[in-house]
């Protein structure tokens, strides 16, 4: 099979469609492609896919058993808690926070939005732990950057090192990445749920590992329990469409889906608010393009 035909269809039916994309990537058994549409940095924002970095990265302090998603959040930050803070804090777990399920209030700590200015302290992780939660942990669904900004700080927690570089390390070059960047906050920790600046081709790159159960290459990076644990809890990596697919969306048109059938991932960078059902629909109509 021509893969290059597979890459050029997807770029026509993203034109047809009206998409604003700057590149896309499409990784085919063992082989890795990917095409320019409009001009545009090699390294783009990824918004909200980077929580499916984060969420590898916690990944890897499961495996070497430093990090448990039963593990309560009180229990992981006793010293840093204020004296006075909402109770529900003291059940929340690494799990909820995973799962969008903590009880933040929706769009808390969306640096994509909001200026930071307005939080009134460069003390991010403070500004969380006074937080009054709107929910009871693990009991409603409340999509909040704030739960990825704490996950990224409990990894520092957990290894001492920051997020970006750990995953420099143990993930991106292993998976030879080109290069990043990472959002941080003030105090100088990356944010996790936003602001991941990366290639195309290399966030296609994440899709593979995940689709290989933890392999890339031939080097085994995560487990293939944590994988399993992953997709079984949808700790970010969710169903899309109901043929095995799945994957992750961020702000302004950016995806990385993993197709199991077809043994393919795509990922792509934008700057669109369309619709993208019409084009899962037809990725998965057109699995031999």
């Amino acid at each position: 099979m021509d893969h290059s035909k597979f890459l050029d269809a997807f770029a026509s039916e993203l034109k047809r469609q009206g998409f604003h994309t700057y590149r896309i990537a499409v990784w085919k058994d063992g082989k890795l492609y990917s095409k320019d549409l409009l001009p545009a940095s090699a390294c783009l924002n990824s918004y909200s896919v980077a929580k499916a970095f984060t969420v590898t990265a916690a990944g890897l302090l499961y495996d070497r058993g430093l990090l448990s998603t039963d593990e309560k959040i009180t229990d992981i930050f006793r010293e840093e808690f204020p004296q006075e803070y909402d109770t529900k804090w003291e059940r929340m777990t690494v799990d909820h926070i995973m799962r969008h399920r903590g009880g933040f209030p929706a769009g808390y700590l969306d640096i994509d939005a909001q200026a930071i200015s307005s939080y009134g302290t460069e003390d991010f992780l403070q500004y969380l732990f006074r937080t009054e939660l709107v929910a009871e942990p693990g009991e409603e669904w409340i999509y909040s950057d704030a739960a990825f900004y704490l996950l990224s700080r409990i990894i520092t927690k957990k290894t001492g090192r920051l997020l970006d570089e750990l995953m420099w390390r143990e993930v991106f070059s292993p998976l030879e990445f080109q290069e990043m960047a990472w959002s941080k906050c003030p105090l100088g920790y990356p944010m996790g749920a936003t602001g991941l600046y990366i290639r195309t081709q290399d966030m296609a790159k994440l899709g593979v590992l995940y689709l290989q159960n933890g392999i890339y290459g031939k080097k085994r990076i995560l487990s293939e329990r944590w994988t399993s644990l992953v997709l079984d809890r949808g700790y970010e990596l969710c169903p899309i469409g109901g043929n095995g697919a799945y994957g992750k969306g961020g702000m302004c048109g950016q995806m990385l889906i993993v197709l199991p059938r077809e043994n393919r991932v795509c990922a792509w960078h934008s700057f669109d608010h369309r619709d993208m059902e019409p084009l899962f629909s037809w990725l998965f109509d057109h699995p031999d393009v």
